[in-house]
């Protein structure tokens, strides 16, 4: 089958720094990939050429096997590429069902009589959170008096409703206690299950595994490796990821005599 979304050794420079270098990375429907890597890999280089922030320089992405190149994160999300950045981008004295639309509101009337369909935005929003496992009590209440996981939910669920084919995740989980990062890794699961491509980028090996099909490691803007889950183990993703022999040769070093 095409791929949602394919990237073929597309490299990215800055000057003379080079971002990225030959990244090949495909994601399907109904598939979860995740992008590993420490500070500095070029997980936030790759983020933003796929959402349209950033052209690539080199190489090819490719939408639903089309050759395509964004000018801006607009022509993205028309594509169907949504990404959930860390910072989520609520308003948390906003209330949650003016979050959910924010500016996308629906209306009625017509002319000067236009104006927000309050009531269909609340049921809307109550209806799409509810598939998420969500009951809000309150669509008032300040999307800020939720839990952290609770607010992806609502930029995850946000994103789907808007027609989303491909989302990408940047850390998701990196602000969240154990419990909480439980709550999105299902969130996540789900969006899976409801036929999306899903980028989930993340630090965390441990939250990767459980939710991922294919893994891909970068490391200073280069590919390291990209394995399908049933390639590669728990442990030997987090070797990979920790850098391996470098691990094993710290160990040694701080090894008590």
């Amino acid at each position: 089958m095409t791929a949602l979304l394919e990237t073929r050794e597309v490299s990215k420079f800055f000057g003379n720094v080079v971002a990225l270098k030959d990244i090949s990375v495909s994601v399907g429907a109904g598939e979860v990939t995740c992008v590993l890597g420490d500070n500095g890999a070029g997980k936030s280089s790759f983020i933003k050429i796929l959402s349209g922030v950033h052209r690539h320089d080199e190489g090819q992405l490719l939408i639903d096997g089309e050759e395509t190149h964004f000018s801006n994160p607009r022509e993205a999300k028309a594509l169907g590429i949504a990404t959930v950045y860390q910072d989520l981008a609520t308003v948390p004295l906003m209330s949650v069902w003016r979050n959910f639309f924010l500016g996308s509101e629906p209306t009625k009337g017509a002319g000067p009589l236009r104006r927000i369909d309050v009531k269909l935005a609340q049921e809307t929003m109550v209806s799409e959170l509810r598939k998420m496992g969500i009951d809000v009590r309150d669509p008032d209440q300040p999307v800020g008096t939720l839990s952290g996981g609770e607010r992806q939910a609502v930029a995850i669920a946000r994103a789907v409703y808007f027609g989303a084919k491909v989302l990408i995740l940047d850390e998701p989980t990196s602000a969240l206690g154990v419990k909480q990062s439980g709550v999105v890794l299902r969130y996540i699961a789900q969006a899976r299950d409801r036929g999306l491509g899903v980028i989930f980028i993340t630090h965390n090996p441990h939250h990767a595994y459980p939710v991922g099909d294919r893994f891909v490691i970068l490391n200073r803007g280069r590919l390291m490796g990209s394995w399908d889950k049933g390639d590669i183990s728990r442990d030997e993703l987090v070797k990979q990821m920790s850098g391996g022999a470098e691990l094993d040769a710290l160990e040694h070093e701080l090894r008590r005599s």
